[in-house]
């Protein structure tokens, strides 16, 4: 407090607004951008930040209204900022405040796991697109705010915290703020911004598509099985549902229904179980004696070694290594 002891008769309380609320939608819409696909900013987004508005409109209120009063020039704080900000307002707001960003919190977390969800039913390697720095920062960011409101808690029904005691949580945020900055910068959203989840079909590039994509036939199956054993399209790392739909003359959607119920799997590991098959075959035919696993891996269609290691657990409830000594013993 020396800060305002030297200058009594600051008027800077009045434009130290807390942007709580504003910051919660800006991490929805930040995330929503890079995860959404030609996403663009709508008039009635805005919606989003109505009660920051709110709040800036209020503050500027009281200060013209507080401003006009006799006296306010030899004080802080004028009448309403006195008798109705800080003993009503500010107290509610702080509940506000915390409900949103818990709520918002909720809804990016959502959003990005739905993501992960779609670039699996859409890409047989996604490693380069989890965009686990974000899921990061999210979590980063919920410890802090958490850490926050505990701190709100002590100093308001416990004891009051100092400067120095507030000032880790300052340096910890800047750091987040920095990390999410220089990810953001550094990230391709170049793939994700040329696609389109959507799986409306698409008849002059996709001819003779059904009129129900709901029904396929033992034929379908079998069709999708047979290009899958002797054209071997899983070894391109680059595969991706619109690749695999085109070849077979399906559409996007009736590829991935056929895929998603007939074979009981999203195409992320209908593709990869192939693989994994395709590489312990090579390993069964001693490739490994001339090449090493992940070069073997990157031949069988993988293209790092972090999504190779997890899906070969998965699918094997092994490791490569693992499984390389049983072919030894």
């Amino acid at each position: 407090m020396g800060w305002y002891n030297v200058f009594r008769n600051t008027k800077i309380n009045y434009f130290l607004i807390p942007m709580g609320v504003a910051i919660a939608p800006l991490i929805y819409f930040y995330v929503k951008t890079i995860t959404t696909s030609n996403f663009k900013f709508r008039k009635k987004d805005w919606l989003h930040f109505l009660l920051a508005f709110c709040l800036i409109i209020f503050r500027l209120g009281i200060y013209v209204y507080d401003s006009l009063q006799p006296g306010f020039n030899e004080t802080q704080n004028g009448v309403l900022k006195l008798s109705i900000e800080e003993p009503i307002v500010s107290p509610l707001w702080v509940f506000v405040s915390f409900a949103q960003m818990l709520l918002y919190l909720a809804f990016t977390f959502q959003l990005f796991y739905n993501y992960r969800k779609r670039i699996r039913e859409y890409f047989s390697n996604t490693y380069k697109l989890e965009l686990n720095w974000i899921l990061s920062f999210l979590i980063a960011f919920t410890l802090l705010f958490l850490y926050s409101s505990l701190q709100d808690i002590v100093g308001s029904l416990i004891i009051e915290l100092n400067y120095k005691q507030r000032w880790w949580l300052n340096i910890f945020m800047a750091l987040v703020v920095l990390f999410v900055g220089i990810k953001g910068y550094f990230t391709d959203t170049t793939k994700l911004n040329k696609l389109t989840f959507s799986f409306s079909p698409n008849p002059e590039s996709i001819p003779q598509q059904k009129n129900n994509i709901s029904e396929f036939s033992a034929e379908d199956l079998e069709k999708v099985s047979n290009y899958m054993k002797t054209e071997k399209p899983y070894l391109n790392p680059d595969l991706n549902l619109s690749d695999l739909s085109t070849s077979l003359n399906f559409s996007r959607a009736e590829l991935s229904k056929i895929i998603n119920t007939g074979f009981a799997k999203n195409f992320n590991d209908f593709i990869n179980e192939y693989r994994v098959n395709t590489f312990k075959e090579k390993l069964e035919s001693g490739e490994h004696k001339d090449f090493s696993l992940l070069g073997i891996a990157y031949d069988c269609g993988f293209n790092s070694k972090a999504t190779f290691n997890r899906v070969f657990k998965k699918v094997t409830q092994t490791s490569p290594t693992e499984f390389l000594n049983t072919l030894k013993s």
